[in-house]
């Protein structure tokens, strides 16, 4: 006999094909009272019998605070459609004819019945060699069953459909599903890693969608214990780019050699913070590149560093000469010193108004709140009583001026006579700002050639804190990133 054709014929038969899905016809006298009869999905499986129903104690609290329900599991038996039981099949190893070895049980969780949970018990056929002198046994695959999870594909579709939602936690989705909570993750990792990885093997991030003009750049607390990470974004669709740890140069050349120099040229201009390394990283490697310190970074600065100080400094002052009532008149004063004109003008007319801050609750006896007046006639008593104060006025609506300015040249004037400005006070703070003023000029004076801003920078800062106040935190950084990518980009599905 010829046995060279007979190994590869084998192979062939030993690669499973599910059998075709056909009308389901069953006779009413052998469906039980109370059992509906529906399409599983799953068409190589054929049922044995009703199901089997067993309680189980389930905890949906936490190991501190447990919090235990009866859950129910309805078990269904069966076993695969074989459609080569007739067939003769051969050894791949030796070619000789394979006998049957029993059968193999596997128990996998499958979609829930509403608050019920079920599960599929399959047996499946085994074979093995003739042969004594040779080893090969098989047992046919299920075609059902999801890859690396005991679940069934009906049920991994179903949990990666509640997932795509992105308005549920994993705990939520594992009360829903019957599922672990790290299973729930696990799915949902390997759907990012195949969304935003090369090959979807999660070694490498992919490199975006299209150019970007425009990038914003920023850090972010990761952990405590000073743990930081970098996320650089498109400022023209919002969406993330690079998450790394850390906050220095590694992490900007990182991204630069993951999108490549070709990418990089069409970049005209990146906004961030007065992180010098930022500007240092992306000067050094792509030098085309403009850095733009937007109005928010300066006015903080200068809010923090200068009006904060100098009131702290008058109080001091006024103290030392036993003016004690002029002191405390400065001490509710910080945020009428840091507001703008417009904002102390629609402040007074709220009150004049009697625009309510917040509502009274007599459940809680929470007394009814209304906007407070008097806020320019306040500001216009301080700076005329401080030299200071005044200066810290005439500061402020100098940068909003300059900031407003569509030439470069123009807004380089205003910037040089705020500087002039803060040295002619003399002040230590003023000087202070004078001096981030002149180290950062280039930076600054950019904002009138593009106008861009760290604005929606802040923004997926606060979807980082949303991210990680929804899911109270997520260990797996991997994981966390990209979950924020995957959230920047996300499209409401209703």
């Amino acid at each position: 006999m010829d046995y060279t054709n007979i190994a590869p014929i084998a192979q062939e038969v030993f690669e499973f094909e599910p059998a075709k899905s056909t009308e389901m016809i069953i006779p009413g006298n052998i469906v039980e009272k109370g059992v509906l009869i529906s399409p599983s999905g799953m068409p190589s499986f054929r049922q044995d019998g009703v199901p089997e129903l067993k309680t189980i104690e389930r905890n949906y609290g936490t190991k501190d605070s447990p919090r235990r329900n009866i859950c129910y599991i309805h078990t269904f038996h069966g076993h695969l459609i074989d459609p080569y039981m007739d067939v003769p099949c051969y050894c791949p190893a030796c070619c000789r004819q394979l006998a049957d070895n029993g059968t193999s049980a596997c128990t996998l969780a499958h979609l829930p019945q509403g608050s019920s949970y079920t599960h599929i018990e399959v047996k499946r056929r085994r074979v093995r060699c003739t042969n004594p002198k040779c080893n090969y046994n098989y047992t046919y695959p299920i075609d059902f069953k999801a890859d690396g999870h005991m679940i069934t594909q009906p049920l991994l579709n179903f949990t990666e459909d509640l997932l795509s939602y992105g308005t549920m936690t994993l705990k939520t989705i594992s009360h829903l599903t019957g599922l672990n909570k790290n299973t729930v993750k696990d799915i949902h990792k390997a759907m990012l890693q195949e969304k935003y990885t090369v090959d979807g093997k999660g070694k490498e991030l992919i490199k975006p969608e299209k150019y970007a003009r425009y990038l914003g750049i920023d850090e972010f607390k990761l952990h405590d214990g000073h743990k930081y990470a970098t996320i650089i974004i498109n400022l023209e669709t919002g969406y993330i780019l690079h998450l790394a740890h850390g906050k220095k140069k590694a992490s900007v050349y990182e991204f630069i050699d993951r999108v490549g120099e070709e990418w990089m040229s069409h970049v005209e201009a990146i906004a961030c913070d007065m992180n010098s390394d930022f500007e240092e990283a992306f000067h050094e490697r792509c030098s085309h590149i403009h850095t733009v310190y937007d109005f928010f970074h300066i006015v903080k600065n200068f809010n923090d560093k200068v009006v904060s100080e100098v009131r702290k400094d008058e109080q001091q002052r006024l103290i030392s000469e036993d003016r004690k009532d002029e002191a405390a008149a400065l001490k509710h004063s910080k945020y009428i010193l840091m507001e703008s004109a417009e904002t102390r003008a629609q402040k007074d007319r709220d009150a004049a108004e009697g625009k309510l801050v917040s509502k009274a609750s007599e459940l809680f006896n929470k007394p009814e709140v209304k906007q407070k007046g008097g806020h320019a006639e306040k500001y216009s008593k301080l700076i005329s009583e401080n030299e200071l104060f005044l200066a810290i006025d005439i500061v402020k609506e100098a940068l909003q001026e300059a900031y407003k300015e569509k030439s470069v040249g123009r807004m380089s004037s205003k910037i040089k006579d705020i500087i002039e400005t803060c040295r002619g006070t003399e002040n230590e703070h003023f000087l202070w700002f004078a001096r981030l003023l002149e180290n950062h000029f280039d930076g600054i004076v950019n904002h009138a050639r593009y106008k861009i801003s760290t604005g929606k920078v802040e923004g997926v800062n606060n979807l980082v804190k949303t991210e990680r106040r929804t899911g109270y935190g997520y260990p797996d950084d991997e994981y966390f990133f990209l979950r924020l990518m995957d959230a920047s980009r996300k499209k409401s599905r209703f």
